[in-house]
């Protein structure tokens, strides 16, 4: 019989019975699966807007904020009167945001015109995922306002400066100039490159889908500071007419080069410091490296005979000799196993100090000088400034040298008394006469008149360093002399300038070949004066190097000295004495 309903085994079947109340459990099971659900979701949305809200909001403004600098404006250099001679014009940097270009070409098209750039090299310059690369560096606000009004996406500016040397060329080799990155790279804009430069600022600020600045949006600001404005002693006008006359000299004698210094002799300060051949500092780096130097110190010579100022101011100083003192000048006069002579042979010459100096004889001032002795006449060259720093700090300077007496050979006493054997700088060469003409007190010479705060407050350089070389007296009585050379029969007739009392000294000094290790054919022309000689308020020296048309100081280096004294003279309103050079005698005995 078979089993009734209720009998079977439904595990025979393989499938559990089923129980009453499961349709009930399953709508629990999904209710708590759905809440679970919507818990989570409602948990992440709380942990996004509440917890992680303020970092998500902060990392879209950083997105949309953008940071520049702000560079410092560079102070200017200036002339003693306050003429700019370096000075910061206002510029653009160009730069793009790659990430916001959607189409190079078409924005390359767009500029290329106004930068003046090959259109595919800006191209290439635009595509990639850069957010700042610059396109073009310290272009015309005026450039910028046609770029500007394209208003094309990616595209921005950065506020900077651009240097410019309004006077081109002047006073160039003093005032040097600055690389692409506005850095001083020679000169003053080199050594002074800290103080002009300035501290740069920062900008920050939202901008908007173009990428334009949004006025209302968050922005930060700190600004930059000026740099320190540096006025120069020089005076633009002299320095010109120096400039001028020299590069005029040095093609005319076909020379190497040619330096002229212009000095105050009470103050020290330079008033002009001009060198040929020179280069315009707007377009340095197309120049010459050789053109940029400031030869007047930063290279050097033998003097020659300008140096023999020295050796009888040390005379005279000493009361070994007066002006008027007779020396007999042999034509050759032996020392250790050198013969020394005269430029031009004369026989024997009766001459007196004086007249040493007026002729300019190596001979009489070997015997002069042998009247105190090579350990007084090293303590004088020193004292007057030889193998000494200026005190000018100019990037490169050289500082000459004089041997330490110890070291003297029995040549070089004769040699150093008349210039030989020691080196100097055309600016110490003219600091030697500046201080004869200041009754024999050496001022330490400068360049920096004062330094000018953006607040407009001046701050004065060191005083220059001052030291008693000769007594006043030893003093006038040189520059007496000096007039000599200058006067009926001296060696400079040509320095003469109407109306003033002129004094100074010729130098042709012979120029040394490392190579042959001895004394070339070639030589240094100068000649270094002062006026009025009575009362001297100015210090020119002129120096040209290696002239191939002509080789005497007088004849090369005094016409130079005559036209620069000239115009300064009368640009400096400084009168004639109205008195007249007494005569001394340049012979004795007849």
């Amino acid at each position: 019989m078979s089993p009734s309903r209720s009998d079977r085994n439904f595990s025979d079947y393989g499938t559990a019975p089923i129980k009453l109340g499961n349709t009930r459990r399953r709508g629990t099971a999904l209710i708590l699966v759905s809440s679970l659900i919507f818990m989570i979701f409602a948990g992440r949305l709380v942990d996004l807007q509440a917890i992680k809200g303020s970092e998500l909001a902060s990392a879209a403004l950083d997105q949309r904020l953008r940071t520049v600098f702000l560079p410092a404006k560079r102070g200017s250099i200036l002339d003693s009167n306050g003429a700019p001679l370096a000075i910061t014009v206002a510029a653009k940097n160009v730069t793009a945001d790659q990430t916001m270009i959607a189409e190079p070409g078409v924005v390359a098209q767009a500029l290329s015109p106004i930068l003046g750039a090959d259109a595919d090299i800006l191209a290439s310059r635009l595509t990639g995922e850069r957010r700042s690369i610059f396109l073009a560096k310290e272009v015309t606000p005026q450039t910028w306002e046609k770029i500007s009004a394209l208003r094309l996406p990616g595209i921005f500016s950065e506020d900077t400066s651009r240097r410019i040397y309004p006077s081109g060329a002047l006073a160039a080799n003093v005032i040097g100039f600055v690389g692409v990155e506005g850095t001083g790279l020679g000169g003053y804009e080199f050594a002074f490159d800290e103080r002009l430069r300035g501290t740069p600022g920062k900008a920050t600020f939202e901008r908007g889908p173009g990428g334009r600045a949004i006025p209302t949006g968050a922005s930060v600001r700190v600004d930059a500071q000026a740099g320190v404005d540096v006025e120069l002693t020089i005076d633009r006008d002299i320095q010109y007419v120096a400039q001028k006359a020299i590069s005029e000299a040095v093609e005319s004698a076909g020379a190497k080069d040619g330096s002229v210094v212009v000095m105050d002799p009470q103050s020290g300060q330079i008033l002009a410091l001009a060198t040929a051949p020179t280069f315009d500092p707007n377009f340095a780096t197309q120049t010459a490296e050789r053109d940029r130097n400031n030869r007047p110190l930063t290279s050097i010579f033998e003097p020659g005979s300008t140096s023999k100022v020295m050796t009888l101011a040390a005379v005279i100083n000493e009361e070994a000799a007066t002006p008027y003192t007779p020396i007999k000048v042999p034509e050759v006069l032996r020392r250790g196993d050198t013969d020394f002579k005269d430029s031009t042979p004369n026989g024997t010459l009766r001459l007196t100090l004086n007249g040493v100096l007026a002729k300019s004889s190596n001979v009489g001032t070997i015997l002069a000088a042998e009247r105190i002795g090579g350990k007084k006449l090293s303590k004088y060259l020193k004292k007057f400034g030889i193998g000494q720093p200026t005190g000018l700090k100019f990037p490169g300077e050289s500082h000459g040298s004089v041997p330490e007496h110890e070291d003297w050979s029995p040549t070089s006493f004769p040699t150093i008394s008349f210039g030989q054997g020691l080196s100097v700088n055309s600016v110490q060469v003219a600091s030697v006469y500046s201080t004869i003409a200041n009754d024999g007190l050496r001022v330490e010479p400068s360049l920096v008149k004062r330094f000018i705060h953006a607040d407009g407050t001046s701050e004065q350089p060191t005083a220059p360093q001052t030291t008693r070389v000769v007594s006043r007296d030893t003093a006038i009585q040189m520059r007496v002399m000096l007039e000599s050379v200058v006067g009926e029969g001296g060696t400079a007739t040509n320095a003469k300038i109407p109306g003033y009392r002129v004094g100074g000294k010729t130098g042709t000094a012979q120029v040394i070949d490392a190579r042959l290790g001895g004394y070339s054919d070639e030589v240094v022309a100068s000649f270094v004066g002062m006026a009025p000689a009575d009362n001297p308020r100015l210090v020119v020296g002129v120096f040209i190097s290696e002239p191939q048309n002509g080789r005497y100081g007088g004849e090369l280096a005094a016409p130079v000295f005559k036209k620069v004294s000239s115009y300064a003279l009368g640009a400096l309103q400084i009168p004639p004495t109205g008195s007249k050079a007494p005569k001394l005698a340049l012979t004795f005995g007849g």
